[in-house]
């Protein structure tokens, strides 16, 4: 089975193109070596991704990603893993941080990727140093040279 990375967008709009969402998932699967994968990306509105982060993470309010990594079916069944982003989440992290949306966007699938992967980081301000921030970042870069 090939890499399949599905995309959709519930009730909100999403300013980067499925085909670059779809790219920055594929990139991390090829990163890590992954053959056989079926990732969604689905991006939520604010009510909707707090809604999850009550019922799964037990946290109030909305967060920019929450990610699912699932055992395979069979032993050498394909990776599967769903990971939801907020956009509105990311608008304001953009604007905090003075990056762009789109650049903030394509970092959470590229997170939310890691994660399905089994990747983790400490809270806190300590995870900018986390190995995982840095493969992040070093995924990403090549994404956002792309335009």
């Amino acid at each position: 089975m090939p890499r399949v990375v599905e995309v959709a967008s519930e009730g909100v709009r999403v300013p980067v193109a499925r085909a670059r969402v779809q790219a920055a998932a594929e990139r991390v699967l090829r990163d890590a070596r992954v053959r056989d994968a079926q990732i969604s990306v689905t991006f939520l509105d604010d009510r909707r991704m707090a809604a999850l982060n009550r019922k799964h993470l037990g946290h109030r309010g909305a967060t920019d990603v929450i990610s699912f990594g699932f055992a395979p079916a069979a032993k050498d069944g394909p990776l599967v893993g769903d990971v939801y982003i907020s956009p509105g989440e990311a608008r304001r992290n953009a604007k905090a941080h003075g990056a762009g949306v789109r650049e903030e966007l394509l970092r959470l699938v590229v997170h939310g990727t890691l994660h399905v992967l089994g990747h983790d980081h400490p809270d806190g301000d300590s995870r900018y140093a986390s190995p995982m921030w840095r493969r992040q970042e070093r995924l990403l870069r090549p994404l956002l040279a792309r335009g």
